[in-house]
């Protein structure tokens, strides 16, 4: 609870700049309105049904490993490292994955196989309890996101300020580090695609106090939740469509100018992958359509969400529709996606990850939420960090995908930031109650 009071009290003063557009500070008191939210996503464990588990056999100043890892090359180096070996004498088999979502990417399982291994001279398996997975993880960073815009006549933003504050991966490296890397502030913060006289997108400084890793999505997570949420508010207020207001902030189509800004783009050149608002718009206007939602009005217990957002280089816009009985108890009956990742070789396989995105943003939204006390994590098991069941992801879930010759992108994680946010919004438009901070089972209004 202190700690999140920090964070929040973090994201309310002046941070660091990461991109500007005009001047929001000059334009702020000259708005006819201004308004302001703050949004919050505790830490997130990975939780797969597989716990960390690895096979080592030490012998003859060599290591051969087996294990399900994300990353056999940072595999080989750890082990290598921690043995005090040349790291072409360490093999690393590569067995069937399981379930990953990032926490596998992170070899230190390995490296206790192989450092008991030569210990004890002869091959040692070494499998993770469940218990040792959840409060041992390489947690998905806690953030809170301050959101702040000035709007004209029509409800349109004039200035709009954004500042995150998350402990940073980088802290796993460096002990010292407080702000965000460029990387994780390019997913979905750096990158706002709206079309607007002034901006200003800040990061303020967070102390780690837990290993922070990767999580399936990761910074998009919470970026997109604040980002996404916040926008539809301000078209709640205006009393404008949601879909068609993002449409208008958006802008006509273009490709984003991160000129004097650091924006590395997943990694990809961005000639070969730049940013493109019109391909934003066109998976908006797909899903719109598909779903039907010019047609969907919500009503008191039965509402539809929205929300787009553009992560690992690939287009992503959900419609989620959500029942709430008067207890509080949730229902998604249906989920609409439309996607453009490029060229799609494997749309089965697409769509698999897409539905999948929807259970684990579910899970997110309802349950998702490590703590501690007195510096111990106080999850364990499923029994204290539950993950949906089948009675509560969503029913159906329907994915379209754009036909495009552009070059394929990512298809793993760019489904579950839009959903968290159109699913929370999809329940204010059945309950008129805004969901700021995560999970729902913190909120003793939901079930």
């Amino acid at each position: 609870v202190e700690y999140k009071k920090t964070l929040v009290e973090t994201a309310h003063k002046p941070g660091k700049l990461i991109r500007s557009v005009g001047d929001s500070d000059k334009e702020f008191p000259t708005g006819n309105h201004v308004f302001e939210a703050d949004y919050y996503v505790p830490l997130l464990a990975h939780a797969p049904m597989e716990p960390m588990v690895a096979l080592a056999e030490f012998k003859e100043g060599k290591v051969t490993a087996w294990a399900p890892t994300q990353n056999p090359q940072a595999a080989q180096a750890i082990v290598a490292s921690e043995l005090g070996i040349p790291i072409e004498n360490v093999t690393c088999h590569v067995t069937l994955l399981g379930g990953g979502f990032g926490r596998k990417s992170k070899p230190d399982y390995v490296a206790e196989a192989a450092v008991l291994s030569k210990k004890l001279g002869r091959p040692v398996k070494v499998v993770w309890t469940r218990e040792d997975d959840v409060k041992f993880d390489y947690y998905n960073a806690v953030a809170a996101m301050y959101m702040k815009a000035a709007v004209d006549e029509k409800g349109k933003p004039t200035a709009w300020l954004q500042r995150s504050v998350f402990p940073p991966i980088t802290s796993i490296f460096d002990v010292t580090a407080v702000y965000g890397d460029p990387p994780h502030l390019a997913q979905g913060w750096t990158d706002l695609p709206y079309d607007l006289p002034n901006i200003r997108i800040e990061n303020g400084p967070a102390q780690a106090h837990v290993r922070i890793g990767w999580l399936r999505s990761v910074a998009n997570i919470y970026h997109a939740f604040a980002i996404q949420c916040f926008t539809d508010e301000l078209a709640n207020r205006a009393k404008r469509d949601p879909v068609e207001y993002v449409l208008d902030l958006i802008g006509p189509p273009r490709t984003l100018d991160f000129t004097n800004v650091q924006y590395p783009n997943y990694g990809a050149d961005y000639n070969t992958y730049p940013w493109e608002t019109g391909r934003l718009r066109n998976v908006i206007e797909m899903v719109a359509d598909k779903s039907g939602w010019a047609r969907k009005k919500s009503v008191r217990g039965h509402g539809f969400g929205f929300a787009a957002h553009r992560s690992f280089l690939t287009y992503v816009a959900t419609v989620v529709e959500v029942e709430v009985s008067d207890k509080g108890e949730i229902r998604i009956p249906r989920v609409d996606t439309a996607i453009d990742a490029g060229l799609v070789v494997n749309p089965e396989a697409t769509r698999a990850q897409f539905e999948g995105a929807a259970v684990f943003g579910t899970s997110i939204v309802r349950s998702g939420e490590i703590t501690a006390k007195n510096g111990v994590i106080q999850q364990s098991n499923f029994t204290d960090y539950p993950v949906a069941r089948i009675n509560e992801v969503p029913a159906q879930t329907n994915v379209y995908i754009t036909e495009s010759s552009a070059p394929p992108a990512g298809v793993g994680e760019p489904g579950v930031p839009p959903f968290v946010a159109a699913f929370c919004n999809a329940i204010f438009a059945a309950t008129g109650k805004r969901v700021r901070d995560l999970p729902l089972s913190s909120n003793s209004q939901f079930t």
